[in-house]
């Protein structure tokens, strides 16, 4: 509709409503500045009263339908065309200006939102929007004029917060203050004859709605006029009569041109409120307080002050007509006080010894000697007797303004919906005030003819009301008034002067003066609203109370009725004296003729003189005695004498029993008087009132005021005593008052309700004083009264049943605020008491659960089904009740072990949670559900005080839901949704209409959310109900298995959105509440994705297609309202000055766009053209690198006041400081998460695409200054371990019963903010510590306690942040480094950094678990640095210097007795930091690794620098191994799983011989803690395969524990002495008794597992490990430990199926690469025995060579296979099968194998890289397969040794051509395989040595494939098949037993003998024939010579491809193998053929 800019006004942004609210401190968020600049921008409309809005011009509607408009702040404002529109209809219909109207209506869209049912057409938008903008625009002119009253208010308030703002600004807008008046006199008067529009009249309702705001308009007038006239303007004579003209011709308001329509209830109520404030304003501008000083008036005619009223003699004349011509009732008020203002002229005229000119016509009228008149009295005499008249009704009418009124009375104000702005201020009541001392001083209160009266309004106007509203004119009676003069205090000496026959009046007169307010039985009383009073009332109502307590501590005198027979006789006791100074008025005197006890205790002397106040000639007389006593003791015995009374009617007087304790008995002197014997007057109810009042005056007194408690009831317990034995104390006694009321049966009406409601308000009273406090626990505890067993006695089934008629609660509401009132003591009292007492803690925990058990299952369950006569009383039992179950959860949370009243606690965290049941969280839940209806309700019946209860009911209801969400968060069983939860997300009944759906069924979830958007629940429940929905999201998003979402239960989730999106898009909105809906945005945003999708976005995303939809759609996306997103965009554009007013909001800007940016590819979509805007990564580029500055101090030195809390003096500077540290944090941590969702290369070999968000902070990496800067800046921690050491010495010395941890917050700490309550309560603390200031001392102590949390608190607010700020350093670092490993130049600005780091963590000094928290995160910033920095092959001087500097750091790291990183391997830190350790020493090591490597790098020192390093790790890493197998043996544990990883991988670094050149010492280390034997015992121990937790394994891929047990083992014999103190370990029997022995006995080890698809058998694995490693430890071994052959021996024999089966592959059978890594292992085993065993034991030992001949056997066969698969390598890729997932990707990749290979095409196999290599590690095994081949058979023996020392035996290999698959290997097999092997070699030796034969693995564990490997695994192959068949030929022709028969089979399809038999031997006996001798020679000379040749040309072809191999690898000097055996094969073969 409107076209939006960029720039806000706050004229726009900021109503006239919100402008009042924060001048009057309701709402926060704007600084005085701030104020100052919106009032500036406004001060024409505040300043034009009669049209704030303007009227329409020409120019501005020029201006409108421009299409621009400029506003007063300069910002300009687009209109489109429906804008115009709206703009002009509004204009129209108001009559204002086009420009205002346009400002209105962006401020209604902008505040309230566009009204959710407009129609399709245009002229229904418009109608609908001036429907709905109508009140908007009433509420904003009414508040236009509201916004003036607190500036009046404040500029005569030096003390108000905005005193400042109201001295500037308010003479800018009202420059003439009596220019002002006079017009709003004028408006006023025009209103009330303005008749109705002519474009309104024609509709009735909008006629009488106008009616209505004109009445309205019209009081809020008086209230400014009234404020005008409190001190703004003088009042001058003029001003004065026009005024007075006014009141007069308006009948106080009532003559009203447009009366008609003001005839129901509301119009009714306004005329009544106007007619108040008339009567309040005339009262007044006469200034009665001035008047009666003794130089206020000035009669003169040059008086000093012409602008008083007084100075104009024709204005008092003029007003005295007016006063005197109106003196019927309702002008009351004013003729009393002119009457006043009267008799001060009169008496300056008199006293003056003439009377001015001007003057003489005025004073003739009044004063009767002037004119002559002798029989006249004065003027004010004649009106006063006339005014005090009964017919007049002067105090009747007080009575109805102070009881009645919304002007006095708030409740009233409430029920009635006033547009009174302020009600009860106390400056209404201080005119009132004013009038009736001006009627004291005008007549003696003795001869008032209404006395009664006269003290109804005493107390009304000092003691009825709230304690706020009459505490300062209660403190300026007692300090003021009461000490200038007789006159002001005579009420009070006439009360007592009959005291105690009028007990009442003086008792109940000095109640109203203790400015306690008004009790909770008085019907004005708003129980909803006792909340804490501000320090300064404090402070009056002190001072108040000490008056009263002194007053009534020395009475002078005590009134006695006495019988006139008792003064005469001889048994006389008075005696008549004389008369009295005046003859004519009763003033005879008595004397007593005895002493005379009296009620209270004292003692009257004889003789005591006493005065006459009745008349002298009745049966009795009254005797007022002068005699000082204490009025408190009378009250005690009045209490007394009614327990006494109670209990003698209660029992026959047989029975009967003073309640006092001691002897009682007749007495002789002195006489002794009782009450009944005084004369005390009792009301036909009987006494019980006089108990009630006395109740209600000890409790006024003695309520939050402990030091004059303690006085009061000393005073009673000391001096003499009321009676001649010991009366029962305060707290016994009112017991015994609750006893008796409760336990009187009472058929019909309950008549005790105020009496127990006292007894039970004293009783709460003295639960706040520590000497009396035990007492009351005692008697409750002893008491069944009040919380009985059963519902048959006591409270329940008396007060409870009787209410429960009634439908009246006060009772209830007693009880409920003492049990609130036992709670709060009994918490702040837990130091207090003993440790050695715990007596008394069961006590009190035995009475608080039997309250808490009555509360819950008397009231709370069932309060909602009660009738109630006003519905605010239920409101107000459930607050009361949720209240205290949140102070039971406060205070004492369940989640803590150890904590105060474990069994309450527990109790009630089982009846709200763990144990919950419907009856108990259904008045909860449907309480929080219905309250939008059942307030909209009240609302419309203007029930506005029942309404203000529900607000407060629901504010403690919301606390408490939240409260128990939390802590079910805590629980153990939070993954379970709770009743509480399943409750809110369940439709409830009965909230039909509250929102714009019909539904009669409500989502509480959707209630929750509308509480937040509307405006008419008040802030504080918006607050609250957000917090509700963050505790509920987060509880839900933890629910398993499948949680409840929040959006599923909204009934417009877009409107919702919309509304939240509002509030903290909103400038002014509270700042509370804003950080709220931006962390659960946040929240919803990560936990929510379907809700996040809406914040982000803004509205659904509905999927559509077509041209007709796209235009739709472009439409919607102009209507569509902002977006989370779009606000956080628009505010981060102002970013800076946030950082400087309000980085609070900042932070939770930023903190939503991180979780945004942390689920980006969620939101890839919505964000991505946010992530293309430069301008939003210059901000964020800018915030990363704003400086931060130094960290403010913390330590707290003193308290101040902010926002009216009591706040540590560092409070706002850390505050301000950690927020911006989180700013910062999210900004880098927001870059970090742009870079991460960077889009991967479309091809691996394209570069890197470099994110906006990089490139915009690139240039910070590279300059050092910079990047030095950032980095020690997130490094840097202002934590301080001391502070708690200090507090533990403190609490310790004086405080040992206070844990720190009993005052640890509950809230999450998403919720919290940082300062001096972020993370221990200081509230809860000083409730726990203030009982204990019971000294000077004590005090201080209390004060340095609280000081030392505080500054723990602002210390962890620090803290906390910096700690952010490293981690998103650490993740930024981590996401930067692919781009930063490639600038030159970085490298050694992270290494001097961290070594820079690494230094300040080799010395850090300060200890503690949350210091060892903050020491791993800085170390996680330094494995960042180190990572991006990683190795190198060639470090630069510096950078070799930094890496030093960081080695030797390390190992100060290592050994640092502050930090030990032993504690971290043991389990003691919550936030362990060694495995981040390890990674930073592993980095270390192998660095220094490679360093070592290089030639002149380093020299000696820094050698023994790396030494000393190496050193300490071994020894952390030796020591922390044992600690983990041990533990690892004990359980399943993935942390101790990675420890161990980590913990190996840094130990096979350290133990290098490279880096470690003497095993020594860590051999030694191992011995000495058995290290070794411990991994083998959890070897044995261990489960190997991992299927004893199967999901685990299943998730992992692999075992716990396993892997790394045998990687360790591999890393111990790959040292040769390592591997020889392995060996005497028991590694044979540790690997041949383990978990998986006898599966490998059996031989069903499998690749695979059927319960781990698609992965590596990890029994496999581990197999294959233990081969490995037993391979490993025979060739470190050497010869010289044959005894461990015969070991391995039995292993190969043990586990020989499992060998055999791998050995019997065959070229049939498929292949995968975990069996060819097994037949690598098993071949490596017979490689190293065959290589190691000397030869005499391979001869003399029968168990190494039987081994070594089967595999032989098997070796001969499997080498017949690799050849075919090596020479077939088509076939061979047939065969290749995929056994994990990530080898089946890469045989997809493989090209189909449709051509035929050939072996010399595999070598070049970019294009086949899984064949290619699998054909090299069949080249490699086959190369050890014909190693091992060699060595057993000895065949360099027989190419050296003497044909006679051959081992012919080893001769296995038939020497024919024939390849056949099916046989062992022959000599045509070694022959075809070298050829083969030839071809691959001369193809690689042809190319670079360094070109890639594949492409790069992505596995980790592939080596890289070069020409080079390929070179050296194809050479090695062919120079043992040579050897190998060179040397079996020889030996085959050598042996003895070579004959035709071994040749028979040795023909070759090269060399047929067709017609030559194999099988000539004779069978008979002897020497065969000679012809078969000559066969067998022709047959060995021709076999001979075929495979000489081929051997001889094999090595001829091979000689110059070997050369070439050399000068490919760089060998040097190389002997030349084909020349030895060409010429071993000539002499030793050729030449025998």
């Amino acid at each position: 509709m409107l076209g939006e800019s960029s720039q806000r006004s706050t004229l726009v942004d900021v109503t006239n409503q919100q402008l009042h609210s924060f001048l009057s401190g309701r709402l926060e968020g704007a600084s005085p500045e701030q104020i100052t600049q919106i009032i500036s921008l406004r001060i024409p409309q505040l300043r034009n009263i009669a049209q704030p809005y303007g009227t329409p011009t020409a120019t501005s509607r020029k201006s409108v339908q421009s299409g621009s408009v400029t506003l007063a702040d300069g910002i300009v404002l687009q209109v489109d065309d429906v804008g115009k529109e709206c703009v002009i209809a509004i204009s129209d219909t108001f009559v204002i200006d086009e420009v205002q109207a346009l400002v209105l209506l962006r401020s209604f869209l902008y505040n309230e939102g566009l009204p959710s049912n407009t129609g399709p057409g245009s002229d229904s938008v418009v109608d609908e929007l001036i429907t709905a903008i109508t009140p908007f625009y009433y509420s904003e002119r009414l508040h236009a004029l509201r916004a003036l009253i607190p500036l009046f208010r404040a500029q005569e308030n030096t003390t108000d917060l905005i005193h400042d703002i109201a001295s500037e600004n308010l003479p800018k807008i009202i420059p003439d203050g009596r220019a002002f008046a006079d017009a709003l006199l004028n408006e006023y008067i025009r209103k009330t004859k303005e008749k109705v529009p002519a474009t309104m009249g024609g509709d009735p309702r909008t006629a009488h709605r106008w009616a209505k705001q004109n009445s309205k308009e019209q009081l809020v007038m008086l209230e400014v006029l009234f404020w005008t006239m409190w001190g703004y303007v003088p009042c001058d004579g003029s001003l004065v009569v026009s005024l007075f003209e006014a009141a007069y011709d308006t009948n106080l308001g009532s003559t009203q041109t447009n009366s008609t329509l003001l005839l129901d209830d509301e119009g009714a109520q306004l005329q009544q409120d106007s007619a108040a404030m008339w009567i309040l304003i005339t009262i007044e501008v006469l200034e009665l307080e001035r008047v009666a000083e003794p130089d206020g008036i000035e009669i003169s005619s040059t008086p000093a002050d012409e602008k008083f009223y007084t100075s104009s003699p024709e204005s008092l004349k003029r007003i005295h007509e007016l006063v005197v011509s109106h003196s019927n009732s309702q002008h009351a008020c004013a003729y009393l006080g002119w009457a006043f203002v009267l008799s001060r002229l009169t008496s300056h005229a008199d006293g003056a010894k003439e009377i001015p000119a001007s003057y003489q016509p005025f004073f003739e009228s009044l004063l009767p000697h002037l004119n002559r008149s002798k029989d006249r009295e004065p003027t004010h005499i004649l009106m006063t007797r006339m005014v005090l008249g009964p017919d007049v009704g002067l105090f009747k009418l007080l009575l109805t303004l102070l009881t009645t009124s919304p002007i006095f009375v708030t409740a009233a104000a409430w029920r009635t919906g006033s547009t009174v702005t302020d009600p009860n201020a106390i400056a209404f009541r201080s005119v009132l005030k004013g009038l009736l001392i001006a009627l004291v001083e005008l007549v003696p209160v003795e001869l008032v003819p209404d006395f009664d009266s006269l003290v109804e309004v005493w107390i009304a106007l000092f003691g009825r009301s709230e304690s706020q509203s009459i505490a300062g004119i209660c403190r300026q009676y007692w300090l003021s008034d009461w000490r200038q003069g007789v006159a002001r205090r005579a009420i009070f000496d006439v009360a007592r002067s009959r005291f105690p026959i009028h007990f009442k009046p003086l008792v109940r007169l000095l109640r109203a003066m203790t400015a306690s307010g008004f009790l909770d039985t008085d019907p004005l009383s708003t129980a909803a609203n006792q909340s804490q009073e501000a320090e300064n009332m404090q402070d009056e109502r002190e001072t108040c109370n000490r008056h009263v307590f002194y007053y009534m501590d020395k009475l002078p005198t005590f009134s006695l009725v006495i019988p006139v027979a008792s003064c005469a006789g001889t048994n006389a006791v008075y005696e008549k004296v004389q008369y009295g100074p005046h003859v004519s008025s009763p003033g005879l005197t008595y004397l007593n003729i005895r002493a005379i006890k009296l009620p209270g205790g004292s003692t009257m002397p004889p003789k005591s003189n006493g005065r006459l106040l009745s008349t002298d000639g009745g049966d009795h007389i009254v005797v007022c005695w002068q005699h000082e006593h204490s009025g408190w003791k009378v009250v005690l015995d009045v209490l007394n004498d009614y327990v006494n009374r109670r209990r003698l009617h209660s029992a026959t007087a047989d029975l009967y029993q003073d309640v006092t304790f001691g002897r009682t008995g007749p007495g002789s002197q002195p006489l002794k008087l009782r009450l009944e014997d005084v004369g005390m007057e009792m009301e036909d109810g009987g006494d019980e009132s006089l108990a009630t009042d006395a109740l209600d005056l000890i409790r006024s007194v003695i309520q939050d005021n402990g030091a004059l408690a303690e006085e009061l009831l000393e005073s009673l317990e000391n001096g003499d005593s009321p009676s001649e034995s010991q009366t029962p104390d305060l707290v016994q006694l009112t017991t015994m008052i609750l006893e008796e009321a409760l336990g009187r049966p009472q058929s019909r009406s309950f008549s005790r309700t105020q009496l127990v409601t006292s007894a039970m308000s004293v009783l709460s009273a003295l639960l706040s004083l520590p000497k009396y406090s035990l007492r009351v626990w005692l008697y409750i505890r002893s008491t069944s009264a009040l919380f009985g067993p059963s519902r048959s006695s006591g409270f329940s089934s008396v007060a409870l049943a009787a209410e429960r008629v009634s439908g009246h609660y006060t009772m209830t509401l007693a009880l409920l605020h003492l049990v609130q009132q036992l709670l709060n003591e009994a918490f702040s009292t837990i130091l207090t008491i003993p440790h050695e007492n715990q007596r008394l803690r069961q006590v009190k925990e035995e009475v608080l659960l039997r309250a808490a058990n009555f509360v819950h299952g008397e009231i709370w369950v069932e309060h909602l089904g009660w009738k109630y006569a006003q519905l605010g009383d239920r409101f107000e039992i459930g607050r009361r009740v949720s209240t205290f179950y949140a102070e039971v959860l406060r205070q004492s949370p369940p989640s803590l072990h150890d904590r105060a009243f474990a069994a309450l606690s527990q109790a009630v965290a089982d009846v709200l949670l763990h144990k919950a049941t419907t009856s108990t969280i259904n008045p909860l839940v449907s309480s929080i559900s219905v309250g939008p209806s059942i307030l909209k309700s009240l609302y419309a019946s203007r029930r506005f005080g029942d309404a203000r209860r529900l607000i407060y009911l629901l504010e403690s209801h919301l606390s408490l839901a939240q409260l128990i969400l939390n802590y079910k968060q805590a629980s153990p069983g939070s993954s379970k949704p709770c009743l509480l939860e399943q409750a809110l997300c369940a439709q409830v009944a009965g909230g039909g209409g509250f929102t714009d759906s019909t539904r009669a069924r409500v989502d509480p979830v959707d209630v929750l959310a509308t509480y937040v958007k509307e405006r008419d629940v008040g802030a504080t429940i918006a607050l609250e109900a957000m917090r509700v929905l963050y505790a509920l999201c987060a509880s839900l998003s933890t629910s398993q298995p499948s949680p409840p979402t929040i959006i599923g239960h909204l009934s417009n989730p877009e409107a919702t959105v919309a509304s939240l999106v509002r509030i903290v898009q909103h400038p002014y909105e509270e700042l509370l509440l804003r950080n709220a809906v931006w962390n659960f945005i946040s929240l919803a945003v990560d936990r929510e994705p379907a809700l996040a999708n809406l914040f982000v976005a803004g509205r659904f995303r509905i999927p559509g297609t077509g041209k007709g939809k796209e235009k739709e759609k472009e439409g919607n996306e102009e209507k569509k309202s902002p977006s989370a997103m779009d606000v956080a965009s628009e505010t981060l554009a102002n970013w800076k000055e946030l950082w400087e007013a309000n980085p609070q909001l900042l932070a939770s800007v930023l903190g939503f766009l991180d979780v945004v940016w942390q689920h980006g590819l969620e939101h890839k979509n919505l964000i991505d053209t946010t992530r293309t805007d430069q301008e939003f990564w210059d901000r964020l580029a800018a915030i990363a690198r704003e400086e931060l500055g130094p960290d403010p101090d913390y330590d707290t030195q003193s308290f101040v006041s902010l926002d009216d809390q009591r706040r540590s003096n560092f409070h706002e500077a850390v505050c301000i400081q950690s927020y911006r540290i989180m700013v910062k944090s999210h900004a880098v941590r927001i870059i970090g998460q742009d870079i991460f969702l960077r889009p991967p290369p479309k091809c691996p070999s394209d570069p890197l695409v470099k994110p906006l968000s990089y490139t915009k902070l690139a240039p910070t990496f590279k300059v050092e200054d910079q990047l030095s800067e950032l980095v020690l800046e997130a490094k840097a921690t202002s934590y301080d371990p001391s502070l708690y050491d200090d507090l533990s010495e403190l609490l310790e010395r004086n405080f040992s019963g206070l844990n720190l941890e009993q005052l640890r917050s509950q809230d999450p700490i998403a919720q919290r903010e940082f300062g001096d309550d972020f993370t221990f309560s200081p509230i809860l603390l000083r409730s726990r510590l203030q009982p204990c200031a019971t000294d000077e001392e004590k005090v201080k102590s209390v004060e340095e306690v609280e000081k030392k949390v505080t500054a723990i608190n602002l210390n962890l607010s620090l803290t906390h942040g910096q700690t952010a700020l490293a981690e998103s350093w650490k993740f930024l670092l981590s996401q930067v480094l692919p781009f930063l490993r490639m600038e030159k130049g970085v490298r050694p600005l992270l290494l001097g950094l961290a070594a820079t780091i690494s230094a300040d963590l080799s010395l850090e000094k300060r200890s503690g678990d949350m210091m060892a928290t903050i020491h791993g995160t800085r170390l996680g910033l330094l494995v960042s640095l180190l990572e991006v920095a990683w190795f190198s092959s060639s470090d630069t001087d510096g950078e070799i210097a930094s890496f030093i500097s960081l080695v030797t750091n390390m190992q100060n790291v290592i050994l640092n007795e502050a930090q030990p990183p032993s504690q971290s391997f043991l389990g003691k830190l919550s936030v362990p930091f060694h495995r981040t350790l390890l990674q930073v020493i592993y980095f270390c090591v192998r660095q220094c690794r490679s360093l070592t490597r290089r030639p002149k790098v380093l020299n000696g020192d820094k050698r023994l620098i790396i030494a000393g390093m190496v050193e300490a790790t071994l020894t952390l890493v030796i020591d922390a191994l044992r600690l983990t197998f041990d533990s690892a043996r004990t359980r399943l544990d993935l942390d101790l799983d990675r420890d161990m990883e980590l913990l190996v991988a840094v130990f096979e670094q350290c133990t290098r011989p490279d880096i470690n050149t003497s095993s020594l010492y860590w051999l030694t280390r191992c011995q000495e803690t058995d290290v070794i034997k411990s991994s083998l015992e959890l070897l044995v121990r261990g489960d190997l395969v991992g299927l004893s937790d199967l999901p685990l394994l299943r998730i992992r891929r692999q075992p716990l524990y396993s892997p790394h047990v045998l990687l360790f083992h591999m890393a111990l014999v790959s040292v040769p002495s390592g591997a020889e103190r392995f060996a005497s370990e028991g590694v044979i029997a540790a690997y041949s008794n383990n978990s998986i022995s006898s599966a490998i006995s059996a031989g069903l080890i499998d690749v695979v597992l059927p319960e781990l698809p698609s992965e590596r058998s990890p029994a496999h694995r581990a197999y294959c490990s233990m081969l490995a490693i037993v391979a490993g430890v025979v060739a470190a071994l050497g010869r010289q430990h044959h005894f461990f052959d015969a070991e391995v021996c039995g292993f190969v024999q043990l586990y020989g199926e499992q060998i055999t089966r791998a050995l019997s592959w065959s070229i049939g059978d498929p292949i995968t690469l975990p069996l060819l890594e097994e037949m690598e292992q098993v071949v490596g085993v017979f490689c190293a025995i065959a290589e190691n065993a000397p030869a005499r034991a391979i001869n003399n030992n029968p168990v190494i060579t039987k081994v070594l001949r089967v595999f032989t056997t098997h070796a001969l066969t499997l080498l017949q296979q690799l050849n075919y698969a090596l020479t077939h390598p088509n076939h061979l890729a047939s065969l290749l099968e995929p056994v994990t997932a990530e080898e089946r990707a890469l045989l997809d990749k493989e090209p189909g194998n449709s051509s035929s290979l050939s072996s010399t095409d595999m070598v070049d196999l970019q294009k086949h890289p899984l064949t290619a290599r699998l054909v090299h590690r069949l080249f490699r095994l086959s190369s050890t397969v014909i190693s091992t081949l060699v060595s057993i058979s000895r065949a360099y023996d027989v190419l050296l040794g003497e044909q006679e020392d051959w081992p012919v035996h080893e001769a296995l290999v038939v020497p024919h051509s024939k390849v056949v698959v099916g046989e062992p290997a022959s000599v045509g097999t070694l022959l075809e395989l070298a050829n083969c092997t030839l071809d691959v070699l001369r193809n690689l030796v042809n190319r670079p040595a360094g070109q890639a034969l594949t492409p790069p693995s992505t596995s980790t564990t592939d080596i890289p494939l070069d020409v080079r490997q390929g070179t050296i695994t194809a050479r090695r192959n062919l120079e043992a098949t040579l050897v190998y068949a060179v040397t079996q030929l020889a030996m085959w022709l050598s042996k003895p037993d070579f004959d035709s028969t071994t040749g028979g089979d040795m023909d070759t399809d090269d060399h047929p003998h067709p017609t030559q038999s194999m099988d000539t031997r004779d069978s008979g006996k002897g020497r065969a024939p000679r012809p078969s001798l000559t066969l067998a020679e022709r047959l060995r000379r021709g076999m001979t010579g075929e495979m000489a040749a081929d051997l001889q040309a094999l090595l001829g072809r091979a000689k110059p491809v070997l050369q070439k191999s050399e000068e490919l690898l760089g060998i040097k000097e190389g002997g030349d193998l084909t020349q030895v055996l060409s010429r071993f094969l000539n002499e030793r073969v050729v030449s025998l053929a």
